[in-house]
């Protein structure tokens, strides 16, 4: 297996880090013609774990507040493409906090097919922005904890 240059350890050591997991089940829409699953879907599955998880953590209840100042915008994503999904398939996507940086979070993402098998890997980062200005905005010492413990 080709393994991406941003995981700096073994796949085995990269993979304990995983606490956090969804469970995804591939609809007949997100596959394409050739009947495996459509590139841009991973995304989205990406999405839909990392919600959750900042819902588990108590932070999307927050963001999606209108009193609250800041919400979170995705600055950048990947996704390496490593076994073939197809229709009816459930994957457990897993998503795990790489890096804590001032206002950002390095994210890695794992989905794995009922045999355990690795199909995605991926990475990506997301922001704190304050609502109005659209600039970066600091994490509070909560947030930073409560992403060192997840």
């Amino acid at each position: 297996m080709r393994i991406p240059a941003y995981i700096k350890t073994s796949v085995e050591e990269w993979l304990e880090g995983f606490k956090f997991s969804g469970e995804i089940k591939v609809r007949f829409s997100e596959t394409d013609g050739f009947g495996h699953l459509n590139n841009t879907n991973a995304f989205v599955y990406f999405e839909e774990v990392r919600t959750d998880f900042f819902k588990h953590l108590g932070f999307m209840q927050k963001w999606t507040s209108l009193e609250y100042e800041a919400m979170i915008v995705v600055a950048d994503l990947q996704c390496d493409y490593i076994k073939q999904v197809h229709f009816d398939e459930r994957l457990t996507v897993s998503v795990k906090v790489n890096d804590i940086g001032r206002s950002s979070l390095d994210l890695h993402y794992v989905a794995l097919n009922a045999q355990n098998d690795i199909c995605l890997i991926g990475r990506g980062t997301v922001v704190q922005i304050n609502k109005e200005t659209g600039l970066s905005l600091a994490w509070d010492d909560d947030f930073k904890m409560l992403f060192k413990q997840a």
